[in-house]
């Protein structure tokens, strides 16, 4: 019924000669930048995108940002005019290297990515802080991507950017991971083959943040006016500021200025980022900010040159330093165009999953079977992997990030277990380092659902049942509230995000079940939302599965 719904609608806009739009246009309810009057208003995506950067071509630009251990790794976000963004794509759709890691490595894999597009390629850098600098191109951001080629091996390379100069030489700079190399607050360069898939130099430090710029990182490479340009920040993600540097030549010496702080705004370490330019000749700076559960939001800033040094945001003071915006004239590219926002809710009358989930591990084949043609996502139980304590090690959870401070998500599951098992499970999980959920198991009582919390789950602690009730069938309605309760607006490092979990059997009339949750960020992830399905670990044979009607992202 509902994809018929769907196709009578379409087909109605077309014999009425509606235009559709763009075939991916989406306008959140919940979040949305463009204010519509000609202005925005930052974050320009309200969504753990974090260490984000960016480029241009032509009329259009492309983002990419750490996607840690979450697949498809390195999504790439699509804007015409640097405030209306949706998900096109990803660079690495199934596996990172190395492909037979099956578990969830929290926290690992790709840190701080650039985008680059040179001579007819895009290319996309990565640091994996336990394997070294990644890189993979196409000649489309559709792909196919490239099998990525470890073009610099050495524990704690992060945050890696190429650049390739004039006279055909290519140049990469990167930091350290203090973690891993037992060693930061440096930035250094090594020269790369012309086809960048190899390091043919070591790695030269150029800067020394070590006092004045502690924890110097993300640093982004530029060239302009006959300048090498190395933007990064510095001071830490929650409180630091962006750095410029500048030298005319590549190793230097560098000067260096600080060119956007906090100042008196209640935007907090505006962090790594990148720097573009649009058609027209202005210039803008991607960035983010870290807001605790909900991870690491990307604001816009206006850019200007003065005297060969650019300043973002707004320099009241006139000292070269400027601080961000919360509200501002939309970027000039030469046109106007529709407001699009990266979806969120699904009805999954696809034969693809949606471009805004990921997995939390290594992609399987045997988890999900898009069903369009009973407009349902089907996920198997999948046993759960041998010793896990809880869903923190599930690798199988399909979520996706919140895009509000304030929201509610909704599904139906119909769930179908099987004869030969006990304690298989599915529902809907808010996951972090702390996480709840709302589930469905089959016991020998029969169907119930609880409400779980596992507190500190990255430490190996089991989930606790705070509340529970009798099932008669499988079919049932799951809703989390999410709620900001820490006023973002004046602290956002005290930001509560709690979270009420509710059910429902019509799909009318909803009733609470447990407590309100606190979320909690992940390992340098926000929180994620989202379903799942799994049986025992020692149940290794076939299993039951369930059915998702929808997900559904409202006020």
């Amino acid at each position: 019924m509902k994809n018929l719904l769907i196709k009578i609608c379409l087909c109605v806009l077309a014999v009425c000669g509606v235009s559709t739009g763009y075939a991916d246009e989406y306008v959140s309810e919940v979040w949305c930048a463009d204010l519509g009057n000609g202005y925005y208003k930052n974050p320009v995506l309200y969504a753990d995108y974090s260490d984000p950067d960016a480029c241009r071509v032509g009329d259009d630009f492309y983002m990419t940002s750490s996607s840690f251990n979450c697949i498809p790794g390195l999504q790439i976000l699509h804007s015409k005019d640097l405030v209306n963004w949706e998900i096109v794509s990803a660079a690495v759709p199934y596996a990172l290297p190395p492909v037979d890691d099956v578990a969830p490595l929290h926290g690992m894999r790709v840190w701080a990515p650039s985008i680059r597009h040179h001579d007819g390629w895009f290319y996309i850098f990565w640091g994996d802080p336990d394997q070294g600098a990644f890189m993979t191109k196409a000649q489309d951001v559709a792909g196919p991507w490239t099998e990525p080629v470890l073009v610099k091996a050495g524990k704690g390379i992060i945050d890696t950017t190429p650049l390739w100069d004039d006279d055909g030489r290519v140049y990469m700079v990167h930091a350290y991971a203090g973690s891993r190399a037992g060693f930061k607050s440096v930035i250094s360069i090594c020269e790369l083959n012309a086809d960048a898939t190899k390091a043919i130099t070591p790695s030269r430090i150029i800067f020394d943040g070590h006092g004045e710029h502690p924890t110097c990182e993300g640093p982004k490479f530029y060239k302009h006016d006959g300048y090498y340009y190395i933007f990064h920040p510095a001071g830490g993600v929650q409180t630091g500021w962006q750095v410029v540097q500048r030298s005319k030549n590549i190793y230097g010496p560098y000067e260096m200025k600080v060119t956007l702080a906090q100042g008196d705004t209640d935007i907090n370490g505006p962090h790594q980022g990148a720097w573009v330019d649009t058609p027209t000749g202005e210039h803008w700076f991607l960035h983010f900010q870290d807001v605790g559960a909900y991870g690491r939001l990307v604001h816009l800033q206006p850019m200007t040159w003065i005297d060969g040094w650019p300043v973002m945001g707004v320099d009241k003071d006139g000292d070269g330093c400027g601080e961000p915006v919360l509200k501002y004239k939309k970027p000039n590219v030469g046109k106007s165009y529709p407001i699009n926002n990266p979806r969120e809710s699904d009805e999954f009358n696809g034969y693809e999953l949606g471009k805004q989930w990921q997995w939390h591990a290594n992609f399987n084949e045997k988890w999900h079977y898009c069903a369009g043609q009973k407009g349902v996502l089907r996920l198997f139980s999948y046993p759960e992997p041998e010793g896990g304590k809880s869903l923190w090690d599930v690798p199988n959870l399909l979520m996706q990030k919140p895009t509000a401070p304030n929201f509610t998500c909704t599904t139906k599951l119909n769930f179908t277990t099987s004869d030969k098992y006990l304690g298989e499970r599915t529902g809907l999980v808010v996951m972090g380092l702390d996480y709840a959920a709302i589930v469905m198991e089959n016991t020998a009582d029969g169907l119930v659902l609880n409400q779980v919390v596992c507190k500190e789950a990255d430490k190996g602690n089991v989930e606790k049942v705070i509340a529970s009730v009798p099932l008669q069938s499988g079919e049932v309605y799951l809703r989390a509230k999410f709620m900001d309760k820490g006023m973002l607006e004046k602290n956002p490092l005290d930001m509560k995000v709690m979270v009420q979990f509710s059910y429902s059997l019509d799909g009318k009339k909803y009733k609470p079940l447990g407590e309100a949750f606190q979320a909690k960020e992940g390992k340098w992830i926000g929180a994620k939302t989202g379903v799942f399905c799994t049986r025992p670990a020692k149940e290794r044979v076939d299993g039951g599965w369930v059915d998702v009607d929808f997900f559904r992202v409202t006020k």
